[in-house]
């Protein structure tokens, strides 16, 4: 029986996460130079978890297939003894029992991961948006607080060099970035997408992810991201837009008991 382990080995992860890209896209995105820094990974057999550190609370990230939840629940039990006393968790469905012991959940809802597989219904959307960069941050930050006060973002994301925004005035009003970004490992997981709420029902939101769409897929072979079950707006402009649904997760605030 394999023993739970911190693993430190880029190239042995990039070999157990890669026979999923899809579903481990945010993992594999992780093991790149820009956030290795930030990450814990913990390994049982060919089961991965990650603790990831660059935000606030860090976020654990364990995703499996249905045949693989037992095994991938036998590893999150036991790295509970090494985990913050407060996290924030995106887990596979089935995860749970594993840490109800040592944490209370608070459930933040069921998410879908998307992913970008029809090129057709992307090139059926014009495109729209500039590149931003480091001097855009206060009118993006204003922005956020407007349209999206709960989003997930860093101003160190701005680095990756994937956020483009559409301007009207001199007034950023419709944004669409990355959460991951990493070219060597094949991924991309778009993220912190709004559009003012004066200006929604335009098309903006589709028109700025469809540019950066284009854009990732110069760089990149597989485009994901996470989108909120009920958030049926964002699921119909993201699958305006070339968006698949290929799993679920849940998202949980976590803190010991």
């Amino acid at each position: 029986m394999a023993a739970v382990r911190a693993e430190h080995d880029r190239a042995v992860l990039a070999r157990l996460l890669g026979r999923d890209p899809v579903l481990h896209a945010y993992q594999l995105g992780d093991l790149d130079d820009f956030f290795w820094p930030y990450t814990s990974w913990f390994r049982r057999g060919e089961q991965v978890v990650l603790l990831y550190h660059g935000v606030d609370p860090p976020t654990l990230l364990a995703f499996a297939a249905p045949a693989d939840t037992a095994a991938l629940a036998v590893l999150l039990a036991e790295v509970t003894p090494v985990l913050p006393a407060r996290l924030y968790a995106h887990l596979s469905p089935g995860l749970t029992d594993a840490l109800a012991g040592s944490f209370r959940l608070d459930p933040g809802g069921r998410h879908h991961r998307m992913a970008l597989t029809d090129r057709a219904r992307l090139a059926a959307v014009a495109p729209a948006g500039v590149l931003l960069g480091p001097a855009d941050l206060p009118r993006l930050r204003d922005l956020y607080a407007r349209a999206y006060p709960d989003n997930w973002f860093d101003a160190r994301m701005l680095d990756t060099g994937q956020y483009l925004g559409v301007r009207e005035g001199g007034e950023l009003v419709a944004v669409a970035g990355v959460h991951v970004f990493s070219p060597a490992y094949g991924v991309a997981a778009l993220g912190n997408v709004t559009t003012h709420p004066r200006c929604r029902g335009r098309g903006l939101g589709a028109a700025v992810v469809a540019a950066l769409c284009a854009r990732l897929r110069e760089s990149v072979t597989h485009v994901t991201l996470n989108v909120k079950a009920d958030n049926a707006a964002a699921v119909r402009l993201y699958e305006r837009v070339g968006f698949t649904r290929v799993a679920d997760h849940d998202e949980w605030t976590l803190t010991a008991r």
